[in-house]
């Protein structure tokens, strides 16, 4: 699964608190545990408008969905299921996005505990994971939006010892592909929604500070030993 990440650039001094992806601009400040619900940055290309880098709201709302927030946000989809599961079928036809990302965190469970690790791409440079995204036309008591998903697939070698899934992080090379606004059908996306090669990432265990959504400094990106941890952080969100 994918519940919380960290984006933080590229940035340059002259930019501010803008966050360039793919030659677009937007203006977003960092954040470095992002979970879902948050407005954030999201590139798709329109048929119509073209290439755009615009915020949407992490949790997948379907445009039929007749109120927003109900049970728990569809913050992941399943790669495998995603063409044919109602929901998000006619998204994955039409309406795929990247999802831009510095790193991600994921959790070990055992019997006594949770311990959070931290994912990144080994050149950390910035990377972006396959979504779907819907606009909902809201209601008589609330606005629209527009929302997106993240979808997920196997692990990879150096995922699987502490989660079974992951992300689908898609290569640059095909982004295009992936994206392809006249590819409406998904024809022959399914090579794309595999697990990334685990030699290209780079894991670490970090501070239980990440356990909490109130933290959000650089610092919680930070690889700690087991003997640095002096106290357990409640963890606040889901872990499916």
């Amino acid at each position: 699964m994918c519940g919380r990440y960290a984006l933080h650039g590229p940035k340059t001094r002259q930019q501010g608190d803008k966050l360039t992806f793919r030659d677009a601009a937007i203006d977003y400040a960092p954040h470095y545990n992002i979970p879902p619900m948050q407005d954030l940055p999201v590139y798709g290309i329109d048929a119509e408008r073209g290439p755009q880098l615009a915020l949407m709201r992490w949790g997948f709302v379907p445009a039929w969905a007749k109120q927003a927030a109900k049970g728990a946000p569809l913050n992941n989809a399943r790669a495998e299921t995603v063409a044919e599961k109602p929901t998000f079928r006619e998204a994955y036809r039409r309406r795929r996005c990247l999802v831009p990302m510095n790193g991600f965190y994921e959790w070990q469970r055992t019997a006594r505990e949770k311990t959070p690790y931290y994912f990144r791409m080994r050149d950390q440079d910035l990377f972006a994971v396959a979504g779907l995204y819907e606009y909902w036309p809201g209601t008589a008591s609330a606005a629209p939006m527009t929302t997106f998903t993240v979808l997920t697939t196997s692990a990879n070698t150096l995922m699987a010892p502490i989660h079974d899934r992951m992300p689908v992080i898609v290569p640059r090379a095909a982004y295009d592909e992936w994206l392809d606004p006249h590819n409406t059908s998904a024809r022959g996306l399914e090579a794309l929604l595999k697990p990334c090669d685990a030699a290209s990432m780079h894991a670490h265990r970090v501070s239980p500070r990440v356990n909490s959504v109130r933290n959000d400094e650089a610092a919680l990106m930070d690889e700690v030993a087991a003997s640095a941890i002096l106290e357990p952080v409640p963890f606040q969100g889901q872990l499916l």
